[in-house]
C-alpha cells in the first residue's frame, strides 16, 4: 500500500524513510531561500533538516520563493504535502531514504508585495539563491554584471517609483527585489541580511555582490556603495549530483517505498558545503551537520569547477554525440572513461592550484566514482544543457591557464570541438538533438556554419573572450572540430587517448 506525503502520515512513513526527529511546527523562519529546486532540496534544505534534527537552531527554517513562472508549479505541489520532501540518497552499495521538513513557507513567484513583506521581517538573517549559473545577469565572456539586461533597466525603473509605484511596477528580478528589501530595512532601521550564493558559480558571493550592487548603482552610487560597505555576500562551494526529477523518480519512490511524492529529489550520497564564514547578522550552527566553515572559498570551489564540473562539461557532448543516454553509461564506454581520465591528469589537475587538506588525484578518484554510480541516473541530456553559460565557467578558465603557462590544450580543444559539433543539432547516428540551451538557435546557426569555417565558432566573443584569438587555442579547436567531422567521436577520442596531437 502506497501513502501519500503529508505531516499526517509521518508517523506511518516512519517505517519507510527516516523522518524529522523534530516537529516543524516548532520552527521559526530565519532564511527566505529563493529557487527552490532539486539541489536546494537536496543540499541546504538536508543540512538544515540534521541541524533541526539535533535540536539546534529551531529559528533558521526556510522559507522558499522564485521568480520564474516554474517555481509556481513546485509551489503547488509541495504545498500539497505540507512542504514535505522525499530525499532518496544513493550511493554505490546502498540506499537511504530520508523525509525532510526544514521548510516552513512557500510564497508565490511574481508576488512582490508578499516577498517584500518576508524580507523586511528582521528575523530573516539571511537570503540564499539557487538561481542556476545563468541567473546572474553576467556577460559570459567578460563574466561582469549586465546592467544593460532589459528585465534589470525595468527593476531600475521600478526601485525608483518605491514605495509608490503599483503592485505591476515592482521589481521582479531576483537582484530587483533584494535590493528594495536592503532600501527598506536600512529605512526603518533593520540590518541588512546576508546574501548566499549557493550555485556553482565560481566567486559567487562576489557575483552576486556585483549584481546586487550593479542594480543599486542604477539607483544611486551611494546606495551601492552602502551595499558594499554593510551587506556581506560570502562565497561558497556546493556540490552534490542532483538529477531531475521525472516520472520514473515518482514511479520507482512508489514502488520501492511506497511513498507518493510529487516532487522526490534523488540524489548521490556523496555532499559537501565549503562556506566562507561571514555573517554579521548571525547563522545557524551548520559545522555541527558537516558544513566547512573558512576563510577562503576559491581553492575549494577552483577545484570542484575545474575537476568535477569541467570533467562533466568534458564526457557530456561525446556521449551526446554517440547516443549515450546515462552519465554512468557514458563512463562504462572505454574511450569516454580514458578521455575524461587523461584530459584531468594532463590538462586540467596541473592547472588547479594545492587545496588545503586535499589531495587532488584522490579527488579525481572520488568524482569519476561519482560519475560512474549506477544508482543516479542521472542523464547526458542534463550535463549537456546551457554549455554556453557553462563552458566559460568549467573549461575556458582551464584553457587559459594552461595558455598562460604555454601548456598543451589538446584535450580541452577536442572538448570545445565536440561542444561545437552537438550544438549542429545531430548525433552522429542521424538523430535530432532537441534545443538544449537558452541561445540554442545562435548556436545551432553557428555550428552548421563552423562545419565549413570553424573559426566562426571562436568568434562567439561574448563566449570564448580572448581564448577565441589566441592562435593556439584556435589552430588546436579548428584542426580538432574539422578531424571530427571528417572521422566521427570515436576516432578523435582514441587518437587523444593514444597520445597524438
Amino acid at each position: 500500500m502506497t501513502l501519500r506525503l503529508s505531516r499526517g502520515n509521518l508517523a506511518a512513513l516512519g517505517t519507510r524513510a527516516r523522518t524529522p526527529a523534530y516537529d516543524a511546527r516548532d520552527l521559526r523562519a530565519g532564511i527566505v531561500h529563493i529557487g527552490v529546486g532539486n539541489f536546494h532540496r537536496a543540499h541546504q534544505a538536508v543540512y538544515l533538516d540534521d541541524l533541526f534534527d539535533s535540536g539546534v537552531d529551531l529559528d533558521w527554517a526556510l522559507i522558499g520563493t522564485g521568480v520564474r513562472a516554474d517555481d509556481d508549479a513546485m509551489r503547488r505541489d509541495l504545498l500539497s504535502q505540507d512542504l514535505l520532501t522525499t530525499v532518496v540518497e544513493q550511493g554505490v552499495r546502498r540506499t537511504d531514504v530520508r523525509i525532510t521538513a526544514s521548510m516552513v513557507d512557500f510564497l508565490q513567484a511574481g508576488d512582490s508585495d508578499a516577498i517584500l513583506a518576508r524580507l523586511d521581517d528582521p528575523a530573516i538573517r539571511i537570503v540564499s539563491l539557487t538561481i542556476t549559473e545563468g541567473g546572474y545577469f553576467m556577460d559570459p565572456a567578460t563574466q561582469r554584471f549586465d546592467a544593460t539586461h532589459p528585465d534589470i533597466r525595468a527593476d531600475t525603473i521600478a526601485l525608483a517609483n518605491l514605495p509608490d509605484a503599483p503592485r505591476s511596477a515592482r521589481p521582479q528580478t531576483v537582484f530587483g527585489l533584494i535590493v528594495a528589501a536592503l532600501v527598506r530595512r536600512r529605512a526603518a532601521g533593520i540590518a541588512p541580511f546576508t546574501v548566499l550564493s549557493c550555485d556553482n558559480v565560481q566567486g559567487n558571493g562576489e557575483v552576486t555582490e556585483n549584481a546586487v550592487a550593479g542594480v543599486a548603482s542604477l539607483v544611486s552610487p551611494a546606495l551601492a556603495q552602502w551595499v558594499r560597505e554593510r551587506v556581506a555576500f560570502p562565497n561558497c562551494m556546493v556540490d552534490r549530483i542532483t538529477p531531475a526529477t521525472t516520472g520514473r523518480e515518482r514511479a520507482l519512490l512508489a514502488k520501492s517505498h511506497g511513498i507518493v511524492d510529487a516532487r522526490p529529489v534523488f540524489c548521490e550520497a556523496f555532499r559537501q558545503w565549503v562556506v566562507e564564514d561571514r555573517f554579521p547578522a548571525g547563522r545557524p550552527a551548520l559545522e555541527n551537520a558537516g558544513v566547512q566553515f573558512v576563510t577562503d572559498v576559491q581553492p575549494f570551489e577552483r577545484m570542484k569547477i575545474r575537476i568535477l564540473n569541467g570533467g562533466h562539461a568534458a564526457i557530456a557532448y561525446p556521449a551526446g554525440l554517440l547516443d549515450i543516454h546515462f552519465v554512468h553509461e557514458a563512463m562504462q564506454e572505454p574511450l569516454i572513461d580514458a578521455f575524461l581520465s587523461k584530459l584531468l591528469d594532463d590538462e586540467i589537475i596541473p592547472c588547479v592550484p594545492p587545496v588545503p587538506s586535499t589531495d587532488l588525484q584522490h579527488y579525481k578518484a572520488q568524482v569519476v566514482e561519482r560519475f560512474g554510480n549506477p544508482a543516479i541516473g542521472d542523464t547526458i541530456r542534463r550535463l549537456c544543457l546551457d554549455g554556453s553559460n557553462r563552458q566559460p565557467k568549467f573549461i575556458l578558465p582551464s584553457v587559459a591557464s594552461r595558455l598562460a603557462e604555454g601548456r598543451s590544450i589538446d584535450g580541452l580543444a577536442l572538448a570545445g570541438a565536440l561542444w561545437c559539433r552537438y550544438c549542429y543539432g545531430e548525433t552522429e547516428s542521424g538523430a535530432t538533438i532537441e534545443p538544449n540551451d537558452p541561445n540554442w538557435s545562435r548556436l545551432n546557426a553557428v555550428a552548421v556554419e563552423a562545419r565549413r569555417d570553424p573559426r566562426a565558432w571562436l568568434a562567439m566573443t561574448d563566449i570564448f573572450g580572448d581564448v577565441g584569438s589566441n592562435s593556439v587555442y584556435a589552430g588546436a579547436f579548428c584542426a580538432t572540430l574539422e578531424r571530427v567531422w571528417r572521422q566521427g567521436t570515436r576516432a578523435v577520442l582514441a587518437r587523444y587517448v593514444e597520445g597524438h596531437a
